[in-house]
């Protein structure tokens, strides 16, 4: 066994390594850029180096600089992570060559089955059925035109070296692969070192379940079941669950069969992902091959119990597989939600910033559940436009598919973020959905169910009454302690649209909540003061978590993916509030804003230029994706903003229309 390793990663997945190293009794060494130097895996590991500038490009992807690391420090192997170097065979190759033990499987089974090209090749000589598309590298738009128009559209612009959703693109006809090809291919450079591109065929519907396997260096490979990660958006994966509600046993067993079969004829000795997309019909196709430990591996740890990065450094370390296939069973079921610094309420685009409030549930058992929280951050950390968005990944455990979920949802609620934006409200969201809960997944689950974005839902009557409750038990508290003697039981509650009188009266420990329809709750276990964010109490016998802040007037209140602001006023108050005006909102129809933080690519128009509705007009790239900025209206171009390379903030003014 390694008594030291280097981890050569950031954030979550370095801080997730060292946690099992610990338990080992291995000391780590953590390397870090410019914007990690006061990062969690720097503090946590034993020692740290130095090794670049922000960007991965100038530190994280520099082999040199990883050598380096470890000489200095002595550290006897290099765990990856993933991303990054975690499937460059050269990189493997590299550290062998200098006495250095690569984490992860042998550099031929990387060249095999980590490049997505190569690994097509393979797969079909080999006899498994692929995704009909073109097993080879694309050339340029031209190239990728005429391949597009053999296989016909649609189809998936794909970097070969890529993974994480980045590099990848469907494009729908010529102009979308015009316009993607470049894209990809600056993407795939920026985040890979590997520009590398081919084009598959994009089959629709489909759902994307995967297989985790597991090998050692004397032949033996298992697998440990699948996980199923169609909730996907922009190709980047969002809500992953193990097992899958889409397989039966037969079908379980025969994509972990053909998985193993692929791992044995690459000679694999690590973790490693074998991908495949299925139909509804429970047929499937081998879709490609990760190298690497997955970001979604929580959820396999939690329903077999095993630990995937200690087996990933006893077999570096030789060590044969301490179990076989007929040892592994699953035991319940276990969600993923991937927590991102982004917007969902402006199409989700990425968001950046210091993390003001950082509040995690706790983690452990709650119940019959389990909650896991894998984390590289603390509160006031800095989002960095420079990696990916990801803040954590949340986890929960429960006996059944139902109970996880719900689980989830609870856990969700007890997650609070400020500063950056955040997906919290819109994962809670699908955790509630009745398509989501029966199991009818597809990887196009999202366009499906949100077609015109995402504005957050509407109150279930559940949670109208915790609204009104809520406001009304924050005003009782506030009222009391500043101005006991305007406190009175009789209010009108306004939430949005909704106007109801409410009774609220104190019965000893607990609040009756009296509303005009003739129905009295109990509102118990408060636990909340003023100046705290998270509201905790019992509804009814219902526990719940609300998200709250005070408002000019009135409380903002949110529960799950349902925001409102909540005004708790006197019956003669709300009778003049319903006068008021209006607000009427700034006009910019005359502006294209930036709609988020990010680094201004290219700035394509010119003052005096006429644009047409839906052309490109700028390329902003933040978290290593770049985003095509189109004109919504037809007009004469006035003045420009910023130029190529510059960095703007979220709504800061592009162009301007005369």
């Amino acid at each position: 066994m390694f008594s030291k390793i280097l981890i050569a990663n950031r954030g979550e997945i370095a801080v997730r390594i060292i946690k099992t190293c610990r338990r080992l009794g291995i000391a780590t060494v953590v390397v870090y850029s410019e914007a990690d130097a006061d990062s969690m895996a720097v503090e946590m590991a034993d020692e740290s180096v130095f090794i670049g500038g922000a960007p991965a490009a100038e530190s994280y992807l520099v082999a040199d600089k990883i050598v380096a690391a470890c000489k200095q420090t002595g550290a006897e192997a290099v765990h990856p992570g993933f991303g990054f170097l975690s499937e460059n065979a050269s990189f493997a190759k590299r550290l062998a060559a200098e006495g250095i033990v690569f984490i992860g499987p042998n550099p031929g089974a990387i060249e095999a089955m980590g490049d997505k090209i190569e690994s097509k090749k393979f797969a079909a000589r080999a006899g498994v059925s692929t995704v009909p598309g073109h097993v080879g590298e694309i050339d340029d738009v031209a190239h990728a035109l005429k391949i597009a128009g053999e296989i016909g559209y649609p189809v998936m612009i794909k970097a070969s070296a890529g993974g994480g959703g980045k590099g990848i693109r469907v494009a729908w006809g010529p102009q979308d692969v015009e316009e993607g090809f470049p894209a990809v291919r600056a993407e795939a450079k920026a985040s890979f070192g590997d520009d590398r591109i081919f084009i598959e065929k994009f089959i629709e519907s489909p759902r994307h379940i995967e297989i985790q396997v597991l090998g050692d260096k004397h032949g033996d490979v298992v697998h440990l079941f699948e996980r199923e990660c169609s909730i996907q958006r922009r190709n980047q994966k969002v809500i992953e669950e193990a097992p899958s509600p889409l397989l039966d046993e037969a079908t379980r067993a025969a994509m972990g069969a053909q998985a193993v079969a692929l791992a044995k004829a690459v000679n694999y000795d690590s973790a490693g992902t074998v991908e495949f997309v299925a139909g509804q019909d429970k047929s499937f196709f081998f879709l490609e091959m990760n190298t690497r430990l997955q970001v979604e591996h929580p959820v396999t740890e939690m329903i077999t119990g095993v630990d995937l990065v200690e087996q990933m450094i006893r077999s570096a370390a030789g060590e044969p597989l301490a179990f076989g296939q007929q040892d592994l069973a699953i035991n319940g079921w276990a969600v993923e939600s991937r927590i991102y610094a982004e917007d969902p309420y402006r199409g989700f685009l990425p968001s950046i910033g210091r993390l003001v409030r950082y509040l995690p549930p706790e983690e452990g058992g709650s119940g019959a559940a389990k909650v896991r929280n894998d984390a590289g951050v603390r509160e006031g950390d800095e989002i960095s436009m420079f990696y990916d968005p990801m803040i954590s990944k949340l986890s929960t455990w429960g006996p059944d598919r139902l109970s996880a979920i719900d689980a989830m949802g609870r856990a969700l609620e007890d997650f609070h973020i400020e500063g950056p934006g955040h997906n919290i409200p819109f994962l809670a969201a699908v955790m509630d959905q009745e398509r989501f809960r029966s199991g009818a997944l597809s990887t196009n689950y999202i366009k499906e169910e949100f077609p015109d974005g995402f504005a957050g839902t509407e109150p279930t009557a559940f949670q109208a009454d915790l609204l009104a409750a809520t406001a009304c038990a924050m005003h009782r508290r506030l009222t009391a302690r500043s101005a006991p003697q305007l406190v009175r039981d009789e209010w009108v509650v306004i939430a949005g649209h909704d106007r109801r009188k409410v009774r609220l009266s104190n019965g000893g420990d607990a609040f009756h909540v009296a509303f005009e329809d003739g129905r009295t709750l109990s509102l118990t276990q408060i636990d909340w003061r003023p100046g705290q964010p998270l509201f905790r109490a019992v509804l009814d016998a219902q526990p719940f978590t609300a998200l709250v802040k005070p408002a000019a007037e009135g409380f903002i209140v949110r529960h799950r993916a349902c925001t409102r602001h909540v005004l708790v006023l006197t019956p003669r108050s709300a009778e003049l509030h319903g006068k008021l005006p209006p607000k009427k909102a700034a006009d910019t129809s005359k502006m294209i804003l930036s709609p988020m933080p990010g680094l201004v690519v290219s700035m394509d128009v010119a003052p005096g230029q006429s644009v047409q509705a839906g052309q490109a007009v700028a390329v902003v790239e933040a978290m290593k994706m770049q985003n095509i900025i189109r004109a919504e209206r037809e007009g004469v171009v006035k003045a420009v903003g910023p130029k190529a390379g510059d960095s703007v903030a979220a709504d800061e003014v592009l162009i301007e229309f005369a």
